[in-house]
């Protein structure tokens, strides 16, 4: 039985390290190239699982190169992938990722691929019934909001991951109880003015357990019902950005399922992603439990 079971996006990433961004029909060379596995649900189940959690991912896969590649990159770090369906003759969802050394940002283009939608099967449901969370982020959606309803029907927790305004997104938000939106959500679907207003609103509307807004840098707050409490972003020399929301998530997931309370999971997850910035690779570079404890603890702050 896996403790943490993730719906979403799952990305065929190849990493381009830049000096900076090239003008305009113009050639760069790279100071560095790599392929990585990528998407935000996929992400943060490697991150829980190198946080010492069991996870399995549940999605359709292509038997592409892309698709090999990301089976092969979820078994490498020891995610379960016997509850994925592999698809004969589709393109994989693929992106191409900028990393900027002198802005320490990133730049995507994507293409989302021809995989048909997931369409879960009696065995996916039952790993979701026995799993203490699921995590979601907004991509197969109608699979998604389907698991929703069951897991919280079988008493499993779900997370999710709002980083993007899709359509129909509040059929989700209302089956979730743990709500992790960007700022930029949280203001969009909202009209709210201010990220302590937009999570209040959030809140009302939906009645999940807690919201917590991320702000990058700012680090992010916290929101249940009685208060509104900021929590920090930890120190790091950025090298790469990218994934890093995509691991605080996974990372939030680990600690709930570790039995921390929201504020604790809050710090967790921030440490756990100016960790992984320090290295490229957003699952490759994602810190073990121990050294993150290490690292909150010279940060003055213990478990």
């Amino acid at each position: 039985m896996n403790t943490i079971v993730g719906i979403g996006a799952c990305v065929m990433d190849t990493l381009f390290n830049v000096p900076t961004y090239p003008a305009e029909d113009t050639k760069m060379r790279a100071t560095g190239s790599k392929p990585a596995g990528g998407g935000p649900a996929a992400t943060g189940l490697v991150a829980a699982q190198k946080l010492g959690e069991s996870t399995a991912y549940i999605g359709v896969l292509s038997n592409d190169a892309g698709g090999v590649f990301l089976k092969q990159d979820f078994e490498k770090y020891g995610v379960d992938t016997s509850l994925i369906h592999v698809k004969n003759g589709h393109r994989s969802f693929s992106s191409v990722i900028w990393l900027c050394a002198d802005s320490s940002s990133r730049t995507c283009v994507f293409d989302r691929g021809d995989l048909p939608p997931l369409t879960l099967t009696g065995a996916q449901k039952q790993a979701i019934a026995q799993a203490d969370l699921l995590m979601v982020d907004g991509n197969e959606m109608d699979a998604a909001v389907e698991a929703a309803q069951f897991a919280r029907e079988n008493n499993t927790k779900v997370l999710y991951d709002c980083g993007g305004l899709y359509d129909g997104v509040e059929r989700l938000l209302k089956h979730t109880d743990i709500m992790i939106p960007s700022e930029e959500f949280a203001l969009g679907h909202t009209g709210c003015k201010s990220a302590e207003e937009a999570a209040q609103a959030l809140f009302e509307k939906y009645h999940p357990e807690v919201v917590v807004i991320t702000q990058g840098k700012r680090g992010g707050l916290l929101y249940d019902g009685k208060r509104c409490v900021q929590y920090p972003i930890y120190p790091a020399v950025v090298v790469d950005s990218n994934g890093s929301g995509d691991v605080f998530h996974g990372a939030f997931a680990a600690a709930v399922v570790k039995g921390y309370d929201y504020l604790k999971c809050c710090h967790f997850s921030s440490a756990v992603s100016a960790l992984k910035c320090t290295g490229v690779g957003a699952r490759e570079s994602v810190p073990d439990f121990e050294t993150v404890k290490s690292y909150m603890k010279e940060n003055g702050y213990e478990l």
